[in-house]
């Protein structure tokens, strides 16, 4: 059963058939280091009371999209977890452990429409990012500004941000002209195959279907086709995709769109557009145009030049971040390709405001270390690093080296993080379809991110503190064996 206020059940108030539960547990710690209450009010907003079924809580939702996050289990294990796993059970809220499904697998879809990328920002910078934030041992964070200090003028320089940006490829296949315009072609057959009433007199439009396919076969089973092969495959598609869109066309005048399905409408814009751009790429022998669709299930996504070895192109929202004693901050999602040069001085200034004072250092690659941005660090006394601009001096002194070399390895920590989110927090591959569903996976991967680190903080420092009082006892025993006797 859920508690009417289940932001404030304790442990103790858990009712488990498998004893007391421990604090120690990582669920457990989970549970009591966000604030519920804060958001429960602001995720109700979007809900009505007199429509539909009561909404499933803020803490059930948000705790079932962390477990889902860090177990990167699918919706269906993540049901069976939560009927095992009474710790979890207590992260959502129940206050008694249940053997049956506290909501169905398609509300985890849903959790991830109402909890915007928005809300999982303002919980991530409270939790992690707030200067007058504790952490749950009554200490606060290290490098944090105290509570009196908030006049950034008057404030010394504390504390080292490091920004950068990746890339979080969408679940899609790699994008060609020729698989696009055939995937294109496939789902106008199945529109016309829709369109065309049951028993009705008239000829169902022609599609040459059998022979596109066969067309298709043809160029895909060879090795490495050359480029007049492509270019003759990408004109064959092009003309059935046109053709299929003039009978698509008639049809809705004839007999309206009701017979095609949400998802297929769509399509049916996506596919416009898509032939608008392959035929103007064919047209004018380019391989470029702007905001080209390279998914036509995720029409939002778009190819993000990276330039690395491994891979120069990738399929996805481009994510910048940045980072502050280990925790990560999301700066920008975006769909569309974007300089992130821009993002470093609005970061610095959200650290005045979260902190009451500027950073000592920004360590950041070369694209943010640009004319504007070195004149901003410099008037605030900000240390960027990488050398100067201009010619390089004949002799340098060997502290700067030291120094520089300093800032290249901790940048290590930032590719270190996006390595981390990206194996094991499921930022490698955003599973998820739509834009905004997308961005709640990419947020929520930070924000777990966060979690876990602040989790190992609090274990190094019970171990820490653990052994120092083993050590102490054992002190005063030897001490008492020798002088006392």
């Amino acid at each position: 059963m859920y508690k009417k206020d289940s932001g404030q059940i304790t442990i103790a108030e858990f009712i488990s058939p498998f004893g007391k539960l421990s604090k120690e547990n990582r669920w457990v710690k989970i549970a009591d280091m966000i604030p519920w209450h804060k958001f429960e009010e602001k995720y109700a907003e979007q809900f009505s009371e007199n429509n539909g079924n009561p909404a499933i809580p803020f803490r059930m939702a948000m705790g079932t999209l962390i477990i889902k996050q860090i177990t990167r289990h699918s919706d269906d294990d993540v049901l069976i977890d939560i009927t095992e796993n009474p710790y979890m059970q207590y992260l959502l809220g129940l206050y008694e452990f249940e053997e049956k499904f506290p909501f169905s697998q398609s509300s985890i879809s849903n959790f991830r429409k109402y909890i915007s990328a928005e809300m999982i920002k303002e919980i991530n910078d409270i939790i992690f990012g707030g200067k007058n934030t504790k952490d749950k041992d009554g200490e606060p964070p290290t490098d944090r500004g105290d509570a009196e200090e908030t006049n950034s003028k008057l404030e010394k320089n504390k504390g080292i941000m490091l920004f950068d940006a990746t890339c979080a490829p969408a679940n899609i296949a790699y994008p060609t002209d020729v698989n696009l315009l055939n995937e294109a072609r496939e789902k106008l057959e199945g529109m016309i195959d829709s369109l065309h009433p049951k028993g009705y007199n008239g000829l169902k439009p022609r599609t040459y279907r059998r022979m596109a396919r066969k067309n298709y076969l043809s160029f895909i089973k060879q090795r490495k086709p050359k480029k007049k092969a492509i270019r003759k495959a990408v004109g064959q598609q092009l003309r059935y995709v046109r053709r299929n869109l003039k009978h698509v066309e008639r049809m809705l005048e004839r007999f309206g769109n009701n017979r095609l399905s949400h998802k297929q409408r769509e399509w049916l814009q996506t596919i416009h557009i898509l032939y608008q751009q392959q035929k103007q790429m064919y047209d004018t022998k380019t391989h470029s145009v702007e905001k080209r669709i390279v998914s036509i299930g995720q029409p939002h996504v778009r190819p993000i030049v990276r330039g690395k070895v491994k891979s120069s192109v990738e399929f996805g929202a481009k994510v910048s971040i940045h980072m502050v004693d280990g925790y990560a901050f999301i700066d920008k999602i975006g769909w569309e390709a974007y300089n992130e040069e821009a993002l470093l001085i609005p970061g610095i200034e959200e650290y005045r405001e979260r902190y009451g004072h500027y950073p000592e250092a920004v360590l950041v690659d070369k694209i943010y270390r640009n004319r504007e941005n070195r004149r901003f660090c410099k008037e605030h006394g900000i240390r960027i690093s990488g050398p100067r601009l201009g010619r390089p001096p004949k002799e340098t002194d060997k502290a700067v080296i030291l120094q520089e070399r300093a800032d290249a390895s901790g940048r290590n920590a930032i590719e270190g993080k996006f390595g981390e989110g990206k194996v094991g927090y499921g930022l490698g591959r955003v599973m998820a379809c739509l834009k905004s569903s997308s961005e709640t996976v990419i947020s929520m991967s930070i924000f777990c991110m966060n979690i876990c680190r602040r989790l190992r903080v609090l274990l190094r420092r019970f171990l820490h503190s653990f052994f120092n009082r083993l050590f102490i006892a054992d002190l005063f025993a030897v001490y008492r064996l020798v002088v006392v006797g």
